[in-house]
């Protein structure tokens, strides 16, 4: 029936000239071709669409069709049905009117929430970018509207924070990144083939850059990146930001220029007129730009070589004050550059004083502002020493709160609690290398022997009732001893049996391997340690247990102060002295 009627349309439309169409035959060609899709009579629409003498046609109405078809895509699992969907979508972008075309994409792109966005967009960039390239008008007006258009879809999806949440992409942001750069490369060598620089162009350019800096903001700004070298070659995340420095490069804003040129009363760039909300992002996606190129490295043989390090640590500053002045920690993190000088620097030197830096920088901050900052450098550093330093800095805060000698509510309490399960458990339990994090294993121990002498039981339990200062050590005892104490047992014990099997290993072999060669191999951990004399793999070795033996008798210290302190808190509840 559905065909029937769309045939007999047809056949009316046939002997009218485009401009006699009348709004009647738009809605009953819709229609009847919406049937034929629910129907299923893909066949029969394929063919009204191919035939020749229906072309104005499918000029002037098809464009109504896409909206179904497309729904059909998204929800039809038959692999036979979607090759057909997508030849009646190619069919119909290839011959429909692209101005009606680009409006009812758009729309469609607009219409989807949550995991549906990127689903929607992986679909629709294609023929979107194909519909574009067929307008010869104003194209520079079309490409800024769909840009703008996909961008607050994207900016509506949750950026990935780790490299869990990067491999799996649950919400499809990668591959929409990835898509998106393939979805510009044409329009940007638009701009660059055009030797003569024409208006058009020059307004291409224009949206491009705005498109840039919005990228630059969101999802750039909030981003993490992998950093090690072979993970990194393969973060979409980083190739993203690749891409969209190159482009700024290729259309005449290259990022040294940018970069150099913020904060002067003139820019190259003030003739573009921001939108508000535009211009307020403006600063967000400079700082951006500058994380990318002087922490990430992004492009950054682009940088001239001539300026000094101090002038780019000062110029960097009013960077660094964006980020810090966010409260989203993978933004604010992002202003803590001194961990990389901290952890990275070659020159030992410069080390020790990016580590009295950012102790002066923490003395300035109040109590709020060192909790927070406390927090962020937990999650963030991946440095077992500079994560021994921050445990031991938090140890100080909690000192100076129990003598009361201010009222503080960030290292007592609920709120000491939630950063001590920051500090107090073990990233991969029994199963955590131990020597790696030897440093903050033994600062963690020594705070918790610190609680367990300063702070009493009978203290946790009076609190609600006294106006006492307490760490509430006591209430989350049994959690601190399931995710820290229990299973740094069982590494200790896994970590000095496997030890103590390569010092046999190595002590048996050694004699053979002296007389063959000077050097020998030992695999710890998994990964094979440097060639050198067997005499100092086993320095190394005992080294590695005298580690363990050291945590262990801080561990077995602090349980004994436990078990005491614990059997003396019953004693006085029960009378017993």
């Amino acid at each position: 029936m559905a065909v029937e009627e769309l045939q007999s349309i047809i056949k009316r439309c046939q002997i009218l000239e485009e401009q006699d169409f009348k709004e009647e035959d738009f809605g009953l060609f819709q229609l009847a071709g919406q049937r034929c899709i629910d129907e299923g009579h893909i066949d029969q629409l394929l063919e009204v669409i191919q035939n020749e003498k229906n072309k104005v046609i499918i000029k002037n109405m098809g464009w109504n069709l896409v909206g179904p078809v497309v729904r059909c895509l998204l929800w039809n699992n038959k692999e036979d049905d979607k090759v057909k969907y997508f030849l009646l979508l190619d069919l119909l972008v290839k011959l429909c009117n692209p101005k009606e075309l680009l409006l009812g994409l758009l729309e469609l792109i607009e219409e989807p929430s949550g995991k549906q966005i990127s689903q929607i967009i992986l679909l629709l960039l294609q023929p979107l970018q194909t519909v574009i390239q067929k307008l010869h008008s104003n194209k520079s007006y079309s490409v800024g509207l769909a840009l703008s258009t996909i961008w607050s879809q994207l900016s509506l999806l949750p950026v990935p924070c780790s490299k869990e949440q990067i491999q799996a992409d649950d919400y499809g942001l990668c591959q929409c990144c990835k898509v998106l750069i393939e979805f510009i490369k044409p329009f940007v060598k638009e701009i660059t083939d055009d030797q003569e620089n024409s208006l058009e162009t020059q307004r291409l350019k224009d949206e491009l850059l705005k498109f840039c800096f919005k990228s630059l903001k969101c999802p750039l700004l909030t981003a993490q990146f992998l950093e090690q070298s072979e993970e990194a070659e393969n973060d979409p995340l980083r190739s993203f930001a690749s891409e969209i420095i190159g482009f700024l490069s290729a259309i005449g804003y290259p990022f040294p220029k940018m970069i150099l040129n913020h904060g002067k009363k003139k820019r190259t760039w003030d003739y573009l007129e921001f939108e508000e909300e535009e211009d307020k992002q403006f600063t967000d996606s400079l700082a951006s730009l500058a994380y990318l190129v002087f922490v990430q490295g992004i492009s950054i043989d682009q940088l001239p070589m001539v300026l000094s390090p101090s002038y780019l640590l000062q110029f960097n500053m009013g960077h660094i004050e964006v980020f810090l002045q966010r409260t989203e920690e993978s933004v604010f993190s992002k202003g803590l550059g001194l961990v990389k000088v901290m952890t990275l620097c070659p020159d030992e030197t410069l080390r020790k004083k990016g580590l009295a830096m950012l102790q002066l920088y923490i003395n300035k901050l109040d109590s709020q502002g060192k909790y927070k900052l406390f927090r962020c450098l937990l999650n963030t550093s991946n440095h077992s020493g500079v994560e021994a330093f921050i445990i031991q800095n938090i140890k100080n805060q909690i000192d100076m709160s129990l003598k009361r000698t201010h009222n503080n509510k960030w290292f007592t309490g609920p709120q000491l609690i939630s950063l001590l399960d920051l500090v107090l458990f073990l990233p991969e339990g029994a199963e955590t290398d131990l020597l790696q994090n030897s440093d903050r294993i033994m600062a963690s121990l020594n705070l918790l022997r610190y609680l367990v002498i300063k702070d009493n039981e009978s203290d946790n339990q009076v609190s609600e009732f006294f106006e006492k200062e307490t760490t509430g050590l006591w209430t989350e005892l049994g959690k601190i001893e399931k995710n820290f104490l229990k299973p740094l047992h069982t590494g200790l014990n896994m970590s000095k049996a496997h030890y103590e099997a390569e010092i046999k290993n190595s002590q048996e072999n050694s004699q053979e391997v002296q007389r063959s060669k000077d050097f020998c191999s030992v695999t710890v951990g998994g990964e094979e340690m440097p060639n050198m004399p067997p005499e100092m793999q086993l320095k190394v070795l005992h080294s590695a247990l005298f580690t363990f033996d050291l945590i262990e008798s801080v561990l077995a210290r602090v349980e004994e102060l436990i078990e005491i302190k614990t059997k003396c808190t019953s004693g006085e509840n029960t009378g017993i002295k």
